[in-house]
């Protein structure tokens, strides 16, 4: 197996080349996932001031942040968006999955993210 990392449109990708051994060539495996590209220190995301509320809201997929959709302080019910993320030229709204209200966004717009990564919290 070989290790490479390429470079498309700017996003960088690592990518895992095993040789096949049935037919001896080689084939490049389904492993290849995005890796963030060096970016300049974004800025901070809001939070509430030292507070992370106790239910989470994760990503369902990994993307990238497109839009934020609610604000620390904002009451919320079940199935109302907090976060928009952009994959594979697609928008999925990630939705609040009880009611209660924004104690921390955890994201910027733009931010990468993978799935299960921890986008809010609600109290």
């Amino acid at each position: 197996m070989k290790n490479y990392t390429i470079t498309v449109n700017g996003n960088v990708y690592d990518v895992v080349v095993e040789e096949c051994a049935s037919t001896g060539a080689a084939a490049a495996a389904p492993k290849a996932a995005p890796k963030a590209a060096p970016k300049a220190a974004p800025a901070p995301a809001p939070k509430a001031a030292g507070a992370a509320g106790s239910i989470r809201v994760e990503a369902g997929a990994a993307g990238k942040v497109f839009k934020l959709e609610a604000s620390v302080g904002q009451a919320l019910k079940a199935g109302d968006p907090v976060v928009i993320l952009e994959a594979m030229k697609m928008e999925i709204p990630v939705v609040a999955p009880k009611d209660g209200t924004v104690a921390s966004i955890d994201v910027a717009v733009g931010d990468p993210v993978e799935a299960g990564a921890l986008l809010a919290t609600l109290n």
